[in-house]
């Protein structure tokens, strides 16, 4: 079985790092920001949608050293999913919370899979 450093190249294991890290950064403030939306509007949909994307940001962070494509897929689409409810609704509505917020870090999310993705 070849090891992890086998399988990535040593130069590829630092953005390897960085994805992961903000894939589960990403994955919590969308958790966060689901129960705060569940909270403060009894917004079920808030919870459900901040709840599935965490968990899938998450599974792309665990993901990511075995498997880079899968976990890349998963995470751009979250990203564009998220960036496409998030942006407009920030450009519409110029709150800061969420849709500030949620919109810079869902193009973030694209922005940094992308780079990793196509840097190989």
């Amino acid at each position: 079985m070849a090891s992890f450093f086998e399988i990535l190249p040593v130069a590829m294991l630092t953005i390897v790092l960085v994805i992961k890290v903000y894939y589960i950064l990403f994955a919590l403030m969308t958790i966060v920001g689901g129960i705060m939306g569940y909270v403060k509007a009894k917004s079920s949909v808030s919870l459900a949608a901040g709840a599935i994307s965490g968990v899938l940001l998450v599974v792309a962070s665990f993901l990511l050293p075995r498997f880079p494509i899968r976990a890349y897929v998963i995470g751009l689409l979250v990203s564009v999913l998220l960036a496409g409810k998030f942006v407009p609704d920030y450009i519409h509505k110029k709150a800061i919370v969420p849709g500030g917020l949620m919109a810079i870090l869902s193009v973030a999310g694209i922005v940094l899979t992308l780079l990793a993705w196509y840097g190989k």
